[in-house]
């Protein structure tokens, strides 16, 4: 069974970038989400994302490292299972430039030479202990685990999730799904995070799903079904170059993964933790030394106190559990 993996990345320090940027919107602000520097900046943590790969998922068939042109310098473009993508590879060249992440992702099944299953990381996601494609995929379908959770529509990307499930109600009948698979919806390995699926149960309609903020298992035929049924959709707002409340987001296609039933269940949060770093760095970093998940999330933000010190610790462990370089550094 090959398994890809797919991170985007982006180096807000690229002179073009910059003025891509400047044309298209003018400054970072820090007071709006989509257009602040904890979105965009990156502070050295990418060579760890490939020492992890190397280390603990050397199955891997090919990684996809999607850029709009970009490279960083220590990166070895000839290991033979990387692959440099170009926004301009697979997006429109009409909608390009683009720094909306949304965006970036819901054309994701038309980077060339993508194998029919992916896992989609953030360059924020980090994998610190070994991990078997049986993590992501179980018979060929995609783990994950099909819960709701309460969204409160305040705030873009709570926008952006009633958006997904407007399309999801249109498409799919909640009795008719979770009738055909309750073995899944009600797996016993959820525990508690099943217990609003269980009360919202005769409500007729579908609400946002639980969302595991981690590497992502997809199929990418879940792409082109999402694309047959809604291509006008997400045709019209690829014209959002940042991200905006109008917008559709990944969710969508994993949701409709669960619906279509393609998918097995498996509780993710067992094996992988957000972190918020502005919360909950102290623990963050505990994690990486102890290597206590399979996979994290460095979850950045704008107003981190004492950021550079913050940063500092969590690059002293990483080098603690990945000190040797990869293949995949020059």
């Amino acid at each position: 069974m090959d398994i890809d993996f797919v991170i985007t990345w982006v180096d807000m320090d690229d002179p073009q970038w910059k003025a891509d940027f400047t044309k298209y919107s003018g400054k970072i602000d820090n007071s709006k989400n989509e257009v602040s520097e904890a979105r965009f900046r990156d502070y050295g943590f990418l060579k760890y994302w490939f020492r992890g790969v190397e280390k603990f998922a050397p199955w891997v068939r090919k990684i996809h490292f999607v850029t709009c042109g970009q490279k960083p310098e220590w990166l070895n473009p000839d290991h033979p299972k990387l692959a440099l993508v170009n926004h301009s590879d697979y997006i429109p060249t009409k909608f390009l430039p683009v720094f909306n992440s949304s965006l970036i992702e819901i054309y994701l099944h038309k980077i060339p030479d993508l194998a029919d299953r992916f896992v989609y990381f953030n360059d924020d996601f980090f994998i610190i202990n070994h991990i078997g494609e049986d993590r992501f995929y179980t018979n060929g379908l995609p783990n994950d685990i099909a819960a709701f959770r309460y969204n409160s529509g305040m705030g873009l990307w709570s926008k952006c999730l009633k958006n997904n499930i407007r399309i999801i109600n249109e498409r799919f009948d909640k009795h008719e799904v979770l009738q055909r698979d309750q073995d899944k919806w009600f797996h016993p390995s959820y525990g508690k995070k099943a217990n609003l699926t269980r009360l919202l149960r005769p409500y007729g309609k579908f609400v946002t799903l639980i969302t595991p903020h981690n590497a992502q298992p997809y199929l990418k035929s879940t792409f082109e079904e999402v694309w047959d049924y809604a291509g006008d959709k997400l045709t019209a707002v690829s014209t959002n170059r940042f991200r905006s409340p109008e917008d559709y987001t990944q969710e969508l296609f994993r949701t409709w993964q669960i619906c279509r039933s393609n998918f097995e269940p498996y509780n993710t949060y067992k094996n992988t933790k957000m972190f918020p770093l502005v919360l909950r760095s102290k623990q963050a970093i505990k994690a990486i030394y102890d290597q206590s998940y399979k996979l994290i999330c460095l979850n950045d933000n704008a107003h981190i106190r004492n950021y550079t010190r913050v940063m500092q610790e969590i690059e002293k462990a990483f080098e603690t559990i990945l000190p040797e370089k990869s293949w995949f550094e020059l």
